[in-house]
């Protein structure tokens, strides 16, 4: 049912039944290694180009998934993922090579939750009895199309961030044991103006407060009902300024309750500048660090809201600003909150 004016809510509540998460060299290396499923040593995957690869990340996610579960790709009615290369090629490839029926979404780095969202939605009102569903990005393949090939060298500023390789995907089932999707607010397209593609979470952080803020006004229920609220990939700047808008709007969180997705998937030294991002980033930490931290008893209620920069390299070049976007969803796991 709808609650307020942007929130879904899932009398049914949609079960997470599995999920995997597949990292690169620099995952390898960083914060939560022992939370992926896979992790390979270089970029190439065994493939001759950084796109192909790519799309292997979001194969072997899928077919991991698949293989926790216990259940055969025939059996999953629909795919839906999405990621940032142009036209969405590598999720639409991989797919292709499950050969089952697929709905492809862009939200840029907000993709992982628009796709849980609509997932959690066709599955709760009986559309579907399992659906495969993430997001996926590949630091060399996205950071040639939306920056600078990195063979090119160039410097970055502070405010930059890191992209990461990696896909996280989850099946959402009907039934089963496992961490329940309870509600989902969809995003607004917010846009303060701002130019400088090396500064995502500084242009990301409106949206985020303004997703946060919706969710808990229709959901009628303060920031404290939930343990962890976790935004996509705002890194550093971003996080310091959604927290500055939080206050400036009356909502004091704790430093432990807000976290983000960009500042958990590195650890500290890694040259990441202001943190990680890119459409793998927020799929992976959620699908492989913080599912897992539920599964553990640590986190019984969690709202992630991953955040997107919906800009295009042709928009930056006619000299557009950037318009971003967030989505929320709701977990939860382990029975009453106490």
């Amino acid at each position: 049912m709808m609650k307020g004016h942007r929130t879904w809510v899932f009398e049914n509540r949609p079960v997470i039944v599995a999920t995997a998460a597949v990292g690169g060299p620099f995952e390898a290396n960083g914060n939560i290694a022992d939370d992926f499923d896979l992790l390979h040593e270089d970029l190439w995957l065994g493939e001759d180009s950084y796109e192909k690869a790519h799309k292997v990340l979001f194969e072997e996610a899928f077919f991991q998934a698949m293989k926790k579960a216990r259940i055969e790709k025939e059996q999953v009615q629909f795919i839906i993922s999405g990621d940032l290369i142009n036209q969405m090629t590598p999720s639409s490839f991989a797919a292709r090579t499950l050969s089952t029926p697929y709905l492809g979404v862009f939200g840029a780095c907000s993709t992982s939750m628009e796709a849980l969202a609509l997932s959690a939605f066709i599955v709760n009102y009986g559309g579907a009895k399992y659906i495969l569903t993430g997001a996926a990005s590949h630091n060399a393949a996205v950071e040639k199309q939306f920056r600078y090939p990195t063979e090119y060298g160039g410097q970055k500023p502070p405010t930059a961030q890191w992209t990461v390789t990696g896909a996280g995907v989850a099946l959402v089932g009907s039934e089963g044991d496992g961490p329940r999707i309870t509600s989902a607010t969809i995003g607004r397209v917010v846009d303060m103006g701002l130019t400088d593609p090396f500064n995502m979470g500084g242009a990301m952080a409106p949206a985020a407060v303004d997703t946060i803020e919706a969710h808990l006004r229709d959901m009628q229920v303060d920031a404290s009902y939930y343990d962890l609220i976790v935004t996509g990939d705002l890194g550093k700047i971003g996080r310091t300024v959604s927290l500055d808008l939080l206050r400036k709007n009356g909502m004091e969180l704790e430093e432990e309750r807000y976290q983000d997705c960009g500042l958990i998937i590195y650890r500290e030294g890694q040259p990441v500048l202001s943190g990680g991002s890119g459409a793998g980033c927020s799929a992976t930490v959620v699908y492989g660090h913080l599912l897992n931290r539920m599964k553990r008893g640590e986190i019984k209620r969690m709202l992630v809201v991953a955040t997107g920069a919906l800009l295009s390299p042709l928009t930056f070049q006619q000299g557009e600003t950037i318009p971003c976007i967030a989505h929320a969803v709701a977990i939860e796991y382990g029975g009453d909150h106490s």
